[in-house]
C-alpha cells in the first residue's frame, strides 16, 4: 500500500468530530452540508424555519401537526435532517453539552461562521 494516501472519506457520512483539529473539521463539515442539501446550510445558520400560524389576537404559534401541508412537512423534515447530520458527527459528550435547543442553535451556528 502507499503510504501517501491521505484519509477516506465515506461520501454518505457526516466529518465524525473527535474532539481535535476543530478547524479542519468544520471546513470539512461546512462542504458536507452544502454538498448534500444547500438548504440545510441555510436551516443551520439562519436557525429553523418551523411552520406557524397566526392567531386572531395577532400572536404567532407552532403550527398544529394536524393542520400541516405539504410545504410545512418538507419544512419540518429539512430541520430534522439537519439536526440528524449534526448530532451523528458529535460524540455524546459534545451532544450533552449542546443538547439544549437555545445553547444548540447559538453554539453551532456560531461555530459555522
Amino acid at each position: 500500500m502507499n503510504s501517501n494516501i491521505g484519509e477516506s472519506q465515506n461520501i454518505s457520512k457526516p466529518p465524525y468530530f473527535d474532539g481535535n483539529n476543530y478547524s479542519y473539521w468544520k471546513a470539512k463539515m461546512t462542504i458536507f452540508i452544502q454538498s448534500l442539501d444547500y438548504n440545510l446550510w441555510d436551516l443551520i445558520v439562519d436557525g429553523p424555519n418551523l411552520p406557524t400560524v397566526t392567531l386572531e389576537n395577532g400572536d404567532v404559534v407552532s403550527k398544529p401537526r394536524n393542520l400541516y401541508d405539504d410545504n410545512d412537512r418538507k419544512r419540518v423534515q429539512i430541520n430534522a435532517k439537519a439536526k440528524h447530520i449534526i448530532i451523528c458527527a458529535i460524540n455524546s459528550n459534545d451532544f450533552n453539552r449542546i443538547r439544549s435547543p437555545r445553547l444548540k442553535r447559538r453554539k453551532i451556528s456560531m461555530s459555522f461562521h
